[in-house]
């Protein structure tokens, strides 16, 4: 993974690392790298980021334990040049991440774009919580159907059980606050490539703490161990 690069492998992990984890900019660490001696630009430390955060993040996924059968599915925004996008996500009942989705619009085909990746990744749940959203509704039920009919078993599929309740759905408002508590000193993406790229790496890392990677010989290992274990 980090083959030919000028700066060692450990230092790249801790700048990728701390940039995705804590509430430092660039220059920050840039700053910190520097009274340890080591002379990064900043920029170098962004290229980083958006060069290894999705490498990291497929390693992550194919380490990925099973989440339950109930999840919360909701929507956040994310400013991107100055306007909002959105970011679809999704918890199960004991707060576990299943799975995100950036997108520029907050529409149907977005929706089921989001829903499609998580059925793919981690099968059918048994019931679905949104809020009030007729849109998500739509998606779910639509999403549903598709997978009803492209499944190939002999087993009779009960269609998902949509429970729509604000106040249920508290749970996953509650954990949007991590990833927006991370955006916000950033002031903005510059790009939705960007905006992409680095969100998928700030949603690895409280997937991470809640131990959702299979590591069977030590299921306790701290964020830095867990990233030299995908960085291998």
């Amino acid at each position: 993974m980090f083959k030919g690069r000028q700066f060692d492998e450990s230092v790249i992990l801790v700048c990728v690392r701390w940039y995705l984890a804590y509430n430092l900019s660039l220059r920050d660490l840039e700053e910190m790298m520097a009274e340890r001696g080591i002379t990064v630009d900043h920029t170098t430390i962004h290229r980083w980021a958006v060069r290894f955060s999705p490498l990291l993040l497929e390693g992550f996924n194919r380490r990925k334990r099973a989440v339950t059968g109930k999840w919360h599915v909701d929507e956040t925004y994310i400013k991107v040049r100055g306007q909002w996008t959105y970011l679809y996500r999704a918890i199960d009942t004991v707060g576990d991440t299943v799975e995100f989705w950036f997108s520029e619009q907050r529409d149907l085909p977005a929706a089921k774009r989001f829903f499609r990746k998580a059925l793919e990744r981690h099968g059918r749940p048994d019931r679905v919580v949104i809020d009030g959203s007729q849109t998500n509704h739509e998606a779910i039920v639509c999403c549903d159907i598709t997978n009803r009919l492209q499944d190939r078993s002999r087993r009779r599929l009960k269609p998902f059980r949509i429970r729509r309740s604000q106040y249920l759905n508290n749970r996953i408002e509650q954990d949007h606050r991590r990833i927006k508590r991370r955006v916000r000193p950033m002031f903005g993406f510059k790009s939705t490539a960007t905006a992409c790229t680095i969100l998928s790496g700030i949603e690895m890392i409280p997937s991470m703490g809640k131990r959702q990677a299979r590591y069977a010989f030590n299921p306790n290992l701290s964020l830095a161990e867990q990233f030299e274990i995908l960085a291998a």
